[in-house]
């Protein structure tokens, strides 16, 4: 049986940081960003999908408003363009998802 090496005294542990893994960035940014700053960030990198979210809000919501006033034919067009910007909304964000993996790639 062969006898271990003598053992090198590693780093000691250190609580108050976090663990350094090769490869892994705990944050990438250095400072957290607020709800506010995240949301320019995020509207920035893929503007479709606000202008998706709005346009299927926008659709729904006077598509309610012509159901409540009577106007049936014009609520029904207004349901199937909520569909519509419902899946351009989608559709944006499988987009952005992929281009951002795209970027991120070597």
């Amino acid at each position: 049986m062969a006898t271990p090496g003598p053992v090198t005294p590693e780093v000691p542990f250190e609580p108050s940081q976090p663990p350094v893994i090769e490869g892994f960035s705990p944050s990438v940014y250095g400072n957290p960003e607020s709800f506010k700053e995240k949301f320019l960030r995020k509207t920035r990198e893929n503007p479709m999908v606000p202008i998706g979210c709005l346009g299927t809000a926008a659709a729904l919501t006077y598509g309610l408003y012509c159901f409540h006033r009577g106007h049936s034919q014009r609520s029904q067009l207004m349901m199937r363009t909520r569909i519509a910007a419902q899946g351009f909304t989608v559709a944006a964000i499988l987009l952005g998802l992929a281009a951002s993996a795209l970027k991120s790639r070597p």
